[in-house]
């Protein structure tokens, strides 16, 4: 799988007094999208409560590079940029496109997981492996450290 493709759909309350997309919406489509994917492979949130882990955000950024306004037809790519070699860290890569082409922000985030109950990061369960050995690489990705 060369990426994850998920279709998004601009809103009016997505739209800033400029009539173009507010800077908050890239990241809140960036996290639908991996939720999304986690989700179609079976590491749901009930999955997670269960297991009592979560992914937490250490860094996230985006880079704007065109804008979007409403009647957009849009698409969130996913891929993995970079991980370590036990998944215990990992960074995601979103490109949002409009129109099939054009592509309008790149968005990166490192995270890890963490125990909920220790509040502690910690190293994951094979079956979150086997649910990071799906995702599909970027073709930048680095090989794990």
């Amino acid at each position: 799988m060369e990426s994850y493709s998920m279709p998004l759909q601009v809103r009016w309350s997505d739209l800033d007094p400029n009539f173009h997309l507010r800077h908050s919406v890239y990241y809140d489509w960036a996290a639908m999208c991996r939720i999304a994917f986690l989700n179609e492979k079976g590491l749901t949130p009930g999955v997670m409560q269960k297991l009592n882990f979560g992914p937490i955000i250490l860094r996230e950024e985006c880079v704007f590079r065109k804008e979007i306004k409403y009647g957009d037809v849009i698409h969130i790519n996913l891929t993995l940029l970079k991980n370590r070699s036990d998944y215990s860290r990992w960074t995601f890569k979103h490109e949002i496109l409009k129109n099939d082409k054009i592509l309008c922000a790149v968005l990166t985030i490192d995270g890890a997981w963490m125990n909920m109950i220790g509040r502690k990061l910690f190293i994951p369960t094979a079956e979150i492996i086997s649910v990071f050995e799906q995702l599909p690489r970027d073709k930048e990705y680095q090989n794990p450290v």
